[in-house]
């Protein structure tokens, strides 16, 4: 079994990564089906604004949704216990979730989602797609529904977005100024240095003394909840790192997308993380396997000649017909053979142990039948 089988038999957690356009989308997609197909309870998380997977599932809402059984297992070839869940996030709604899971009662938590500064802070906040993914991601595995978790991550440009989000909220929570202004919170809002009498003074003249009184008014409603938003982000960051967790850098042939893969898969090492699988997606095929590009052109030019030797215009004509196909199949052959070529070097150096390679297929991935079609891809052609 190649290492894509294995992730989607055994993984707890797979997360796809890579830019925007490659197919990180299909390809969380096609391992979550996968995963379904050998009996196991699998949830697919993606942030897809254009909502490709959920058209793909053929789900009608962005809300979490149990695919139909009729749909993803059309045959009934699958053990029972399989089961496919989508879920379309939506990063607000999952950022109120962390405060009403962490406020010690219903008035501490409605005191904050009513607050105007948190309401500022949490559009903010969940405009960070891959802290509000990572959040979900961990909810997810705490309810100990999901045998696996497909992670869709956002289309960055820096990998280091997504697995250093666990810590971001930290690093506010770690910030001295919050740490200044908690500090009157836990003393009954008094004013705990002249310094920050003086800082909140010189605010409230420049945004209006109505914000400062939001901004207080929040960080006092927030006590008490800091320790849990800390062990959450740990909690993350141990399951990120965890031996059940693989991660699969999704590229294609483009050379933008060549260097991003070996860019993210940099990243990924330096976070002591390993990429277990590299797909490849929307290679050109070999059309001619075994044969050699200059044997294909010679071919076309003796068939060429062959025509012109002989008398009449047909064929001349059928000739060269014949010869453009030969120099035709030659192009495709040398392009097939220069995106394999890239690509086997970005597999060395990502040390992934597995390579997919996907072929560019004749339309885009909208139904299940093309999605098994990726599927099968993936299980069949890595090596």
């Amino acid at each position: 079994m190649n290492a894509l089988g294995s992730l989607a038999a055994d993984a707890h957690v797979v997360v796809c990564c890579g830019t925007g356009g490659v197919g990180k989308t299909t390809t969380a997609a096609a391992l979550a089906l996968e995963g379904a197909r050998r009996g196991r309870r699998v949830a697919v998380i993606t942030i897809d604004p254009a909502r490709r997977l959920a058209d793909t599932l053929g789900l009608g809402s962005p809300d979490d949704a149990e695919v139909p059984r009729s749909r993803w297992d059309p045959h009934d070839e699958a053990p029972a216990t399989g089961r496919l869940t989508a879920l379309m996030l939506d990063p607000g709604e999952t950022f109120d979730g962390l405060v009403a899971r962490y406020a010690t009662d219903d008035g501490q938590r409605d005191r904050i989602l009513s607050n105007r500064f948190y309401r500022s802070l949490a559009g903010a906040l969940s405009g960070t797609q891959e802290y509000m993914a990572m959040e979900r991601l961990h909810e997810l595995h705490e309810s100990g529904e999901h045998d696996l978790i497909v992670v869709d991550t956002p289309p960055t440009r820096h990998a280091l977005d997504f697995l250093d989000a666990p810590q971001r909220l930290i690093r506010l929570l770690d910030n001295r100024v919050f740490r200044v202004m908690m500090a009157p919170a836990r003393r009954g809002l008094r004013v705990a240095t002249t310094a920050l009498h003086v800082f909140v003074r010189q605010v409230g003249r420049v945004v209006g003394a109505g914000v400062i009184d939001d901004v207080i008014s929040f960080f006092r409603a927030f006590e008490g909840m800091e320790e849990g938003f800390r062990a959450r982000a740990d909690s993350v960051r141990e399951l990120l790192a965890d031996p059940a967790t693989g991660f699969v850098l999704v590229t294609s042939p483009r050379r933008d997308s060549i260097d991003e893969a070996v860019h993210f898969a940099d990243q990924i090492a330096a976070h002591g993380l390993r990429v277990d699988a590299l797909v490849a997606n929307r290679v050109h095929p070999h059309l001619a396997p075994g044969e050699r590009v200059d044997d294909l052109r010679i071919r076309a030019a003796a068939i060429r000649a062959s025509g012109a030797a002989h008398p009449g215009p047909d064929a001349d004509a059928a000739a060269r017909r014949v010869a453009d196909r030969f120099e035709t199949l030659a192009d495709l052959v040398a392009l097939a053979t220069r995106e394999r070529a890239a690509l086997t070097r970005v597999a060395e150096r990502t040390g992934a142990p597995t390579t997919a390679f996907v072929p560019l297929l004749a339309h885009d991935v909208h139904d299940l039948e093309t999605l098994h079609t990726v599927g099968r891809f993936l299980m069949d052609s890595a090596h």
